[in-house]
């Protein structure tokens, strides 16, 4: 791939008054949307709604510019939200900025290095399974907020909606009513206003209802806040050797997030849209987004699947709607910062928890646990540490899961059998083993083939080995090859080889797995070829004399 394609072209836009009204139309559709959600995923990573706001408009414009996929809609979401809660409690809010510029560069350079294409390589329970764990995540964070209660920011979520909840049972008083009553209306809102029209902004709509009611009753509910009028200056974040250390671990952590999430997302809109997209400029663009997202103050951004599905089905033709997406954000935050402080706590609350059950739908969860028992515990492995560990360690230990599963059915496939020698019968073949071998010949399979091919040739004289059929070989096959072929040397017989594949010969060299073989013409790519020469070693008994062998 040349350089060039990991760079902003021409074509990247279609400036035709009717794609341009499209992209237009797509973009307020989408900037609407992701209102609350950016002031929601603020506030549940523990770096304030403003930082959610900064972050849908800078890494906004930045990855829709400079990223690999023409519909692809980024800003903060919900996963990094939960990866970022434990790095704010450990580090504190300043350190987000930094996280961001590091894990940026991080996605910055796996995308110079055509690394793209390694997402592909994730299992998908793998994948659904991580996903419902954020789900959960999400909705549990919200326990706090939905009771009116304070929560410390870290990853014991489960432990947090538990306190939260005892604390508003033993102090229950106006202000949980209140909340609990906000929550209420605002999913019950989200879930009835897409069916009297799909066209309404049902989040947005339930956040300005509740708000407004909550202003005239005057309820007693936590809310926003003071928002800054405009986009704060650009600050490089402190480089402190110290920190960066420690910061490292966390960075590396965000950043194969962000890659993996923004990847999954773009090949989600690609289907939809029937088009490709570019994978490693695609971490490019969202390295460059995240860097210059911390610059300003913001939180780490990815490809936002859900927004990009928004602007999908809204008609967007080109990057051009996400970037208008960022400046409907942009504006809202210039002109309606004081009224979008009033928002009550409890109505982000209520959104993030619709969003939670709107992650991964039932009919997905089914399709998941009816696809088998290596996919199903796969994905239940997955979610479950996701919840109770760490994301990091949950996409680790699923993806180890998942090639357990994945190394024992190749082993189970590797089989070797014996066959009859093809054609008419001839004097001394019943002193010929054959066998074919099949499958993968790995370290999963290689004890097994070998003990089944030295029990199986047992009372042959020469023993021809065909591996034409072996579709995989690793180094322990080959030597596993190997030892048979110096086994079965070393008892008297004679070993011929037939079809050694192309892609296996430097293997096999490596290994010496063939050194073993008596002379050069043992090794054959015909099969008759093979047993002419395999007829020319068998033994035949001398008239009255001892048997041969």
């Amino acid at each position: 791939m040349r350089v060039a394609d990991l760079l902003p072209r021409r074509d990247d836009y279609d400036l035709r008054p009717r794609a341009l009204r499209a992209d237009l139309a797509a973009g307020v559709t989408v900037g609407v949307v992701a209102l609350p959600l950016a002031l929601a995923f603020g506030a549940s990573a523990g770096v304030g709604p403003a930082a959610g706001l900064v972050t849908a408009v800078v890494a906004g414009v930045v990855a829709a510019v400079a990223g690999g996929s023409h519909v692809q809609v980024s800003g903060p979401t919900g996963a990094m939200a939960v990866i970022l809660a434990p790095i704010v409690a450990t580090h504190g809010t300043a350190a987000v900025a930094l996280v961001s510029v590091l894990a940026g560069l991080i996605v910055l350079v796996a995308g110079v290095a055509r690394l793209g294409r390694l997402a592909g390589l994730l299992p998908w329970p793998v994948v659904e399974g991580f996903t419902l764990g954020i789900a959960c995540i999400i909705a549990l964070q919200q326990v706090p907020a939905a009771l009116g209660v304070p929560a410390a920011a870290g990853h014991d979520t489960v432990g947090t909606a538990v306190r939260a909840a005892v604390a508003a049972v033993s102090d229950a008083g106006p202000r949980t009513a209140w909340t609990l009553g906000v929550v209420a209306a605002v999913v019950v809102l989200v879930a009835v206003l897409p069916r009297l029209h799909p066209g309404i902004p049902a989040s947005l709509v339930a956040v300005v209802v509740v708000t407004v009611v909550t202003e005239l009753a005057g309820a007693p509910v936590p809310r926003i806040g003071a928002l800054p009028g405009s986009l704060p200056l650009p600050v490089v974040p402190d480089l402190d050797p110290a920190t960066v250390r420690a910061l490292a671990g966390p960075a590396l952590a965000v950043a194969a997030l962000a890659a993996v999430e923004s990847l999954l997302s773009a090949r989600v809109a690609a289907s939809m849209t029937r088009t490709g997209y570019r994978a490693d400029r695609e971490l490019v663009g969202q390295g460059l987004a995240s860097v210059a997202s911390g610059l300003f103050g913001g939180m780490p951004a990815t490809g936002a699947i859900a927004r990009t599905a928004v602007n999908v089905r809204a008609g967007a033709r080109t990057r051009l709607s996400a970037v208008v997406h960022a400046l409907v954000v942009l504006g809202v935050l210039c002109l309606a910062a004081g009224p979008v402080g009033r928002i009550p706590l409890a109505a982000l609350a209520g959104v993030l928890l619709v969003t939670s059950t709107r992650m991964i739908p039932a009919r997905t969860v089914r399709t998941v646990l009816g696809a088998g028992r290596a996919a199903a515990v796969t994905f239940a492995v997955t979610a479950v540490l996701t919840v109770a560990v760490d994301l990091v360690v949950a996409i680790e230990i699923g993806i180890a899961v998942a090639a357990f599963f994945a190394l024992r059915r190749l082993a189970r496939d590797a089989v070797v059998h014996r066959e009859a020698l093809p054609g008419p019968a001839t004097g001394g073949d019943e002193h010929i083993a054959l066998f074919r071998l099949q499958g993968a010949l790995f370290f999963g399979a290689a004890d097994r083939i070998l003990t089944a091919v030295l029990e199986g040739a047992a009372g042959a004289q020469v023993v021809v080995l065909r591996l034409s059929g072996l579709g995989i070989l690793d180094a322990t096959g080959a030597r596993a090859l190997g030892e048979i072929v110096d086994t079965l040397e070393a008892r008297g017989l004679t070993v011929i080889v037939k079809g050694v594949r192309a892609e296996h010969r430097d293997v096999l060299s490596g290994v010496g797995a063939l050194a073993g073989l008596r002379h050069p013409s043992h090794l054959h790519s015909d099969l008759d070829a093979a047993l002419a020469h395999a007829r020319t070693h068998v033994r035949r008994p001398v008239p009255g004399g001892p048997p041969a062998g």
